[in-house]
């Protein structure tokens, strides 16, 4: 990676107005060109409030984005995380001038090449060999440069078969396909991937990160990837940028990031809620083991208590226990209170155990999700990722060979229900 600064963020901030389907009134307009004759600040940028979606504030204005700052290097490879509405889809819309920031100021060397959304910039009459040629002029190539290069796109995409067909055909995935394989091969000097590769299956997203190691590293091209896929911003991102409200949380080494991350933006450790009565079955509380700071040693059985309402008998629901690992789903089970237990049946309240046994994890962030559904219909309550804890190899552990560092990961997990007694 060279040391070369090829993107330079300045004080970027971005506002907008809730609640119209344009951003000003002909009187905000006339506030701001007086303030501008007078060599004052835009009066409305002194009103904007912190962008917390969850909460009811008195402003019309809000920052998306507020005082972001960071350069990359050539070559670099930078993952930007947070919860939805963070600010991350906006800061690479600015970033690949989309729009343009309310303050601040964006300087980059080179052709930006961004993959935004599923098919944006495709025409969906036109073919996909055409939107190629469209998609490529769009990044500022040339008709020769792109013919050079069609072979290459349409095998890498794996829509050869379609390629003559009009894009609106295409399925989300295909889009994904094609378009990332336009991004990718007509070599922008700096690539921005948003959200999208968790469109296309997990082959697909194979290729696609491989493709984008190899661009940083083998050809020096910088890359910008935003994903809720944690698994592959720690595979593909050496420092990666932690948005919160809007405002950069923190900057660091990737896997820092994405720890502070897992660890900070749940409700861990213990949930507890009243009983909904108006479903079949409602989950009231989830505890985990005491442990410190949701820690714990990689070696020891971990309890996760759960307690639940019977609050009308059904048969067909249950309790769908998903167990996730940087946020990646690795383990689910369905659980039906009324096989084990004919005490389930009459209404009342019950407690479970749920022992994750030793020797077939991984160290890592895991989160628990709990659904309450019947199968093949939609869950009455989803609880994602409610309750997360880390496991870790205890320090004496951690420099000598052990059982610990061969686990499996992602199958053999015994997970089994018991009555707490």
């Amino acid at each position: 990676m060279s040391n070369k600064v090829v993107l330079k963020v300045e004080n970027v901030s971005k506002q907008y107005r809730l609640g119209l389907v344009g951003t000003r009134t002909l009187s905000h307009d006339i506030n701001r060109w007086w303030a501008f004759l007078r060599g004052k600040e835009d009066p409305y940028l002194k009103i904007g409030e912190t962008n917390d979606r969850a909460l009811k504030r008195s402003s019309d204005y809000v920052w998306s984005l507020r005082g972001i700052n960071f350069d990359v290097a050539q070559g670099e490879v930078i993952g930007i995380i947070g919860k939805n509405g963070a600010g991350k889809s906006t800061l690479l819309k600015i970033l690949s001038r989309v729009t343009g920031p309310t303050t601040g100021r964006v300087m980059a060397n080179g052709r930006i090449g961004a993959l935004l959304e599923v098919g944006t910039g495709f025409h969906p009459e036109l073919t996909g060999r055409e939107n190629i040629f469209l998609n490529g002029a769009i990044l500022g190539m040339k008709k020769l440069e792109i013919a050079l290069k069609l072979d290459e796109i349409i095998d890498f995409s794996g829509c050869e078969r379609y390629i003559d067909t009009p894009v609106k055909r295409y399925s989300s995935g295909m889009k994904v396909r094609l378009a990332f394989a336009v991004a990718a091969f007509l070599e922008p000097e700096i690539l921005i991937v948003d959200e999208v590769l968790a469109v296309g299956d997990a082959e697909f997203q194979k290729k696609a990160i491989g493709k984008m190691q190899d661009v940083s590293r083998g050809e020096g091209r910088t890359v910008l990837f935003v994903s809720h896929n944690m698994s592959a911003i720690k595979e593909l991102c050496t420092r990666s940028i932690l948005l919160e409200n809007g405002m950069v949380s923190n900057i660091g080494f990737t896997g820092d990031i994405v720890n502070e991350y897992l660890l900070n933006n749940r409700l861990s450790f213990s949930f507890r809620k009243l009983n909904d009565t108006s479903i079949p079955l409602s989950i009231t509380e989830i505890m985990l083991d005491e442990g410190d700071l949701r820690q714990f040693d990689i070696n020891r059985e971990l309890r996760v208590y759960l307690n639940y309402a019977v609050n009308e008998y059904d048969n067909r629901s249950g309790i769908v226990i998903r167990l996730n690992k940087d946020e990646v789903c690795v383990y689910s089970s369905f659980y039906h209170p009324s096989n084990n237990s004919t005490f389930d049946k009459a209404p009342g309240m019950y407690s479970r155990v749920i022992n994750l046994n030793p020797g077939f994890l991984k160290e890592g962030n895991y989160s628990l999700s709990f659904y309450v559904s019947i199968p093949r219909m939609s869950p009455f309550e989803v609880l994602e990722s409610i309750v997360s804890f880390n496991l870790v190899i205890p320090f004496d552990q951690s420099s000598v060979s052990s059982f610990s560092s061969t686990r499996i990961g992602t199958v053999g997990y015994d997970v089994l229900f018991e009555v707490r007694k």
